[in-house]
């Protein structure tokens, strides 16, 4: 059972491992967390190996649409991966940005 994000977050934990893993997909640090201070649309939440991860659709400072999964550790983030959005995704993200439903911290 997954609950609501925590948009007030602010900090995020970066390490060897999640910095490589998004430089493959050509994104980078400040990237993603753009993508996360810019309220993103929350897409879904899963379990992975007893973690809650959410998954964001967001876009940085430069306009570029990323996709950003990231998991809460003791009131950090930590980006497990973050990868360009296609096409589709792209206008999905251009249709909801707006709609305050489909933002996490806006709901109710």
């Amino acid at each position: 059972m997954c609950i609501q994000f925590k948009t007030d977050i602010k900090m995020f934990i970066w390490d060897a491992e999640n910095l490589s893993h998004i430089a493959r997909h050509k994104i980078s640090q400040q990237e993603a967390e753009q993508v996360i201070r810019n309220d993103p649309l929350d897409l879904e939440c899963q379990i992975v190996v007893g973690e809650e991860r959410f998954l964001h659709l967001g876009e940085t400072l430069a306009k570029r649409i990323l996709f950003v999964v990231v998991t809460e550790r003791d009131d950090l983030l930590r980006v497990v991966t973050a990868f360009p959005a296609d096409r589709k995704a792209r206008r999905f993200y251009s249709l909801n940005k707006d709609v305050p439903y489909a933002k996490g911290s806006q709901a109710t």
